[in-house]
This record gives structure tokens, sequence and C-alpha cells, in this order.
């Protein structure tokens, strides 16, 4: 790694300024105000992918090619990582041969270290600990249909996974009030709170959904099962965090709803929520192409 490489691993770690201005960008490549140069023509990503996705090898692609580069696709088992080569040394080799890295993968010290030993961009994909992609993405839809997000109140119900580390992450850079609303065995690290607190962040940890909910501007929920979680107990202990119409109606009467997806109907949402008027989903999910192309344009700029 460089002095000068700008990496996009999460949140915490960009300031403020840089993320407004990745969000803007976005929002003006999708209103196409933004020209119709290709940037990043002649540049390479090699997106390595770990865990098995959707939205995010589509839109890195097709994002990619929109801005005029190309990518090269690197499932576990088409790499030396799954034979024993270092992250490391698959990080060095790679930069010898592309642009940028987009890595989707388990655990966080694996992006880190493919980040501390590349000489190119490294951009967090998804790791178990968080999602920054898919939180601007979601910054994004919201303020499309109910304005700037800072100051507001967004709600989370439901497992305290990695998207709700992210969403910890962004109320303190975009400026909102966030309640996560949780079991308590399934509550987000401790450590996340206390730098939101170190930050002047406006977070709180309840185990009432209702009454995290109540009067907010946005309702968030996520897959009580993640990709490679196989702990049954887990409906047990959220069957009460699933967001209904009962939830939603102690929300603001223009309250919309987020799920990053893929989303299991009568789980974690009901079918009246997640397709009914107030959702954003698929607002949500498109914006992952465009924010994406922000980002890829911030970091190979």
């Amino acid at each position: 790694m460089t002095a000068s490489t700008r990496h996009f691993l999460d949140l915490d770690e960009i300031d403020e300024a840089d993320l407004r201005g990745m969000i803007d960008h976005a929002a003006a490549m999708k209103r196409g105000e933004a020209g119709t140069d290709q940037p990043l023509r002649g540049k390479y990503l090699a997106m390595i992918f770990e865990k098995q996705s959707t939205r995010t090898r589509v839109s890195f692609e097709v994002g990619m090619k929109q801005l005029g580069g190309d990518v090269v696709v690197l499932n576990g088992g088409d790499l030396q990582l799954g034979r024993g080569e270092t992250v490391a040394d698959t990080a060095r080799v790679l930069s010898r041969y592309v642009d940028c890295i987009m890595m989707r993968t388990y655990e966080r010290e694996k992006m880190t270290e493919m980040a501390e030993y590349a000489s190119v961009p490294v951009i967090n994909g998804l790791t178990d600990s968080t999602h920054p992609c898919q939180l601007m993405a979601d910054v994004l839809a919201f303020e499309e249909h109910r304005g700037p997000i800072r100051g507001r109140t967004i709600a989370w119900s439901g497992d305290g996974n990695n998207m709700a580390a992210s969403w910890i992450h962004a109320s303190v850079r975009f400026g909102f009030n966030l309640r996560i609303a949780c079991p308590e065995e399934l509550k987000p690290d401790p450590a996340l709170f206390d730098w939101a607190d170190s930050q002047g962040g406006a977070v709180e940890l309840l185990h009432d959904p209702v009454a995290a909910v109540r009067d907010a501007d946005c309702v968030v929920t996520d897959s009580w099962i993640s990709m490679g979680d196989d702990e049954a107990n887990r409906h047990n202990l959220l069957s009460p965090f699933r967001v209904d119409d009962a939830l939603m109606s102690k929300a603001k009467d223009d309250a919309v709803f987020l799920h990053c997806l893929p989303a299991h109907r009568g789980e974690e949402v009901t079918a009246e929520v997640i397709d009914g008027p107030r959702s954003l989903v698929w607002d949500e999910a498109e914006n992952r192409l465009h924010t994406q192309k922000a980002i890829l344009a911030w970091c190979l700029a």
C-alpha cells in the first residue's frame, strides 16, 4: 500500500466530506447529470468472491463497464488462496495486474490484510463485520425520497449483524439518530457503540422494537440467517423483531422501509411491508450500481 492509495474498507475510516461527495456524485450519475465520459477507460477491477453474490457482482461489473473499465471475476475456487497462498502474496500479485480489487469475504482480517499489501485500492464488498457499500446505497435511497438524512431518526429491528454495524458507522458520518433494537444475545459489538459515543454520535441500543421504531423516519431490517449461519435458535430470538404493519404503524406516517436483500418474507419482514408503498428496497438495490460507480471513481481518481 502507498500513502496515496484510497481504500474503501469501512465508513468510519473515511471522512464525512468524501462520503458526502460520493453520495452526491452517485445521485448525479443516476440523474444523468455527470457527463457521458468514461473516466475508468483502460482500468481493470479484480472481484474476489469467497461469498456468493447477486447484487454485488452484477452492480460492480456493470458499473465498472459503464465507467469504461473492465473486470476479472475470481471465485473462491479460482484462487490459490484456497490452496494455502497468503492474502498478502495474492494482494502483491493482483496489484501487478489490475487497478483495483473488490473483495467479498468472511473475515475482516482478510480484507485488511489485502489492503495492507496491495498497492492498488481495495474495496470492501462485504465481510461478516460490515457492509459499507450497501450503506451508501441505503443513504442515497432515503435521501431521494425523504430529503437529507442528517438529523433524521433511523430504526433498526432485528439481528445486530454486519449491516447494523455499518448503520452505526453511517449514523456518525452522516449525522442521523440511530436506534438499534435486537435481542441481547445478538447485539452488535459494544466497541461500535463506544466508537460512536467517542465521535459524538447519537446511537441507542434497545431491546424493544416498538420503542425503537416510534416516530422514526425509516425502519430497517435484514435477514435473520446469514450465509454460513446455521443457528436455528435465531428464529425464536428474533421473531419479536419482525417488521410488520403493526410495527411500521409506530413510525412516522411517511416513514420508509429499507432491506438490503435477499429477503425472507414472513421471517424478518412481512410481504405487506416489503412489497407495500413504504418500501424502497428496489430503489435501494438499484442504487448499489450508482453508489459503487461513485466509490470506484473516488478510489481511482
